[in-house]
């Protein structure tokens, strides 16, 4: 009896010990354990648009965007699952480093507030409903021309053409911008007016100079600017050349629509201002029945950030 009880522990404890050294050793659970939702998707977001950009240059970029980013027409023709694969897919490097910069730092942020299961949920519902305003804003409203514009047809340039795509994650990243500004509406943060201002230049100068061989040179030089500006916030010598504007948070979704929206009229951006506004209209929804339900905590969270 004593052996077989001797015999019996020592597999139970043999047992729990090749299962401990197992985790231990499952290097790949541990790591993606340790990672953050904001950085897992992150990482997410770069393996997609390597992915895409390699099938891109087997079956043309033409065939893929059709079938992966969002779009007016084609949504309301069954592309039902665009507005979920749109948000993981973006137009060029820039675009991508931009928006993935944005979500580092207001994601974690987010994150730590809420909570990961939340977030991710949070993240998720915001871009796929992002896509899908855009979406039926761009297909009810976008081919109406009520007004008519030098630059083009009102309906169009405040709710984009129905054969216009959109990509990116930046529906979702307003509504966590949403979410900060209603949460932590004191906090304070800057917002770099250097790469809009250098998207609209080169936006009016390709509509200037058309396909002038030029043009590709300028707009390398604008991109490379773009992160130069980005990489620039860290260094109290060189951020004054991304000419950065620090504003509390409340103030932040505001100046990052409403101005871009103006210039939209004029200019045609590629900026997608009404899946944005999708995004920014979860975020503070979101916002509003956190702080009612919690509303302590979100006082409290507030307070923090207001000093």
């Amino acid at each position: 009896m004593t052996e077989w009880f001797n015999d019996k522990f020592e597999r139970e404890r043999l047992t729990k010990y090749t299962k401990r050294n197992l985790r231990k050793k499952n290097v790949f659970a541990g790591f993606f354990k340790k990672l953050s939702i904001t950085n897992l998707l992150i990482i997410i977001n770069v393996v997609i648009f390597i992915i895409i950009s390699l099938i891109s240059m087997i079956l043309g970029e033409e065939i893929v965007r059709s079938f992966v980013a969002i779009q007016g027409n084609n949504f309301f023709n069954g592309y039902i699952w665009t507005p979920l694969t749109s948000m993981f897919m973006h137009a060029n490097l820039v675009h991508l480093f931009v928006n993935m910069f944005s979500l580092f730092f207001l994601g974690n942020f987010v994150e730590k507030i809420i909570g990961r299961k939340r977030y991710l949920i949070f993240y998720l519902i915001s871009g796929i409903f992002a896509g899908i305003f855009f979406a039926i804003l761009a297909y009810g409203f976008g081919g109406v021309c009520i007004v008519n514009l030098f630059s083009g047809c009102l309906g169009e340039k405040l709710f984009s053409n129905p054969l216009t795509f959109a990509v990116g994650a930046s529906g979702a990243i307003f509504a966590l911008a949403g979410l900060l500004a209603l949460l932590t509406p004191k906090n304070k943060v800057y917002l770099i007016v250097g790469p809009l201002i250098a998207i609209i230049l080169m936006t009016i100068l390709s509509g200037l100079l058309g396909d002038n061989p030029g043009l590709g040179a300028l707009s390398l030089l604008i991109n490379i600017y773009i992160i130069f500006s980005i990489f620039a916030l860290f260094s109290p010598r060189l951020r004054r050349y991304a000419i950065p504007l620090e504003m509390p948070f409340w103030v932040l979704p505001v100046i990052a629509i409403v101005p871009l929206v103006i210039i939209g009229l004029f200019i045609d951006l590629p900026i997608g201002n009404t899946a944005h506004l999708g995004g920014l209209i979860v975020g503070l929804i979101y916002a509003m029945y956190l702080k009612k339900k919690y509303k302590k905590k979100t006082e409290m969270i507030s307070r923090m950030f207001s000093k």
